[in-house]
């Protein structure tokens, strides 16, 4: 479990833990009271504070920390990243091994129930989403409702906010057996989901599932077949869009995992939580990060004018999109799995334009001083919309791209979140700062 390794790890850095206590002492300077609070996996309790007061009727000292930049908000077994070392695994299995030997639904059933299945319970597993690939066909009357130009991740995260009355069985939530049928619903129709909305984008007909394919075949079948009777899929697309799926299917607390677990604390059914966590996703600091960064190789236009915008950025006249992470402070390692993905990629589809810029903007990038002191390497995002692009995706589908392989982290969050006794509804506290009590002035009366 990625807990029990996580543990192991903080056990190992402490050489001389025997003779140490798993205590952090504060001394209150203002009141001369010394405090002593547990430590526990490298963490003290947010609540062991509040006894460090200055009178009986002091509420107790509070952390702030705006964007949760050092703060941990729950206890998790799911995915481990060590940014300064560029490790990710998910319950414990390295990231390189899964992207070089599974495949995104062997990855899925991994997060959400902790294990690598066998060869029958993967069997069971991918049957079970085939069996909910269609969608109810009311739904698709929903989204032909949107206009044409609706932008496909409005179109997805609306969706999927409607299954909640569909399906009102979700809000069973606590009943194991409604909580497994929501998750087999919830992954295999996101994919047809979404390539509704691309069809519906470009004026042409549903496609249905075809259940003699893969989870991802069968999502460029539904993108991207025409007119013939059987859909020819290329096993270099297919196998790079189920890299890019392991690779996007869970990262942590991030900004809409969190979203995920804040909404679904509130007992709400998953189909709502999901919809507000793909909401966060939809954000260009987000899911649409790699969109920034092939309008900044556009922009760029030619390697020759690449010294130039380096220039500009130093200046603070322009940002490196696609370097740099809130976790990771080396290479990300998502990012080197993708480089090597985008060359076999671009072997099928033909080399896209903007990679050279793309590899020379980082290799000037990865020797320049004022990057490496700063910590911005190529993340996650720097060349995968390079390879949806060349795959033949508009760019407003990639932050859809994202959320398809996100559902699986999202429902393993959020089902942790829901079984764990130490969470509650989410309710951060804040540190008040306006005017004091002051009493009410007629309106006649006011200056």
């Amino acid at each position: 479990m990625a807990n029990s390794v996580t543990t192991d790890r903080n056990a190992a850095a402490s050489t001389s833990a025997a003779t140490m206590k798993d205590t952090l002492t504060v001394v209150d300077n203002r009141t001369g009271k010394q405090y002593e609070l547990p430590i526990k996996d490298g963490s003290i309790r947010a609540m062991d504070l509040k006894q460090i007061k200055t009178s009986a009727d002091d509420f107790g000292l509070v952390t702030y920390d705006p964007a949760f930049m050092n703060t941990a908000s729950c206890r998790s077994t799911i995915t481990y990243i060590d940014g300064d070392k560029g490790i990710l695994e998910y319950r414990g299995y390295p990231i390189e091994q899964l992207a070089e030997s599974s495949n995104y639904l062997e990855v899925a059933y991994l997060l959400l129930f902790g294990e690598l299945p066998t060869r029958e319970q993967l069997d069971q597993w991918t049957e079970d989403i085939k069996a909910h690939w269609l969608l109810h066909e009311n739904i698709k009357k929903l989204m032909e409702g949107f206009q044409y130009d609706a932008h496909p991740m409005g179109v997805f995260l609306s969706t999927v906010g409607a299954f909640s009355t569909f399906y009102p069985d979700a809000k069973q939530i606590f009943e194991e057996a409604s909580r497994r049928k929501q998750v087999h619903r919830l992954i295999a129709k996101v994919p047809t989901i979404a390539a509704y909305a691309y069809r519906h984008s470009i004026g042409r007909p549903y496609v249905y599932p075809d259940d003699e394919l893969s989870f991802t075949g069968n999502f460029l079948n539904m993108l991207f077949k025409r007119t013939e009777l059987k859909y020819k899929v290329s096993p270099v697309l297919e196998r790079a869009l189920d890299i890019l799926f392991i690779l996007h299917a869970d990262h942590e607390q991030n900004c809409s995992t969190s979203a995920m677990r804040g909404i679904g604390s509130s007992h709400v059914d998953p189909y709502s939580a999901m919809a507000g966590a793909a909401a966060a996703l939809y954000g260009p600091l987000h899911g649409g990060a790699n969109e920034a960064v092939l309008r900044m190789l556009q922009e760029i236009g030619s390697i020759n004018s690449i010294p130039g915008f380096i220039k500009r950025v130093k200046a603070g006249e322009g940002r490196l999109m696609g370097f740099g992470h809130r976790v990771y402070k080396s290479y990300d390692p998502r990012a080197k799995i993708v480089k090597r993905t985008a060359d076999q990629v671009f072997d099928v589809t033909g080399k896209n334009p903007l990679l050279d810029i793309a590899l020379e903007l980082e290799r000037i990038a990865l020797e320049d001083d004022y990057f490496i002191s700063r910590k911005l390497y190529p993340n996650v995002d720097f060349y995968s919309g390079l390879i949806y692009q060349a795959m033949g995706f508009p760019v407003t589908m990639f932050p859809v791209l994202f959320a398809i392989p996100r559902t699986s982290g999202w429902i393993a969050q959020w089902e942790e979140m829901l079984l764990d006794p130490d969470q509650k509804i989410t309710r951060p506290r804040q540190l008040y700062v306006g005017p004091q009590r002051r009493d009410y002035v007629p309106l006649n009366k006011r200056g």
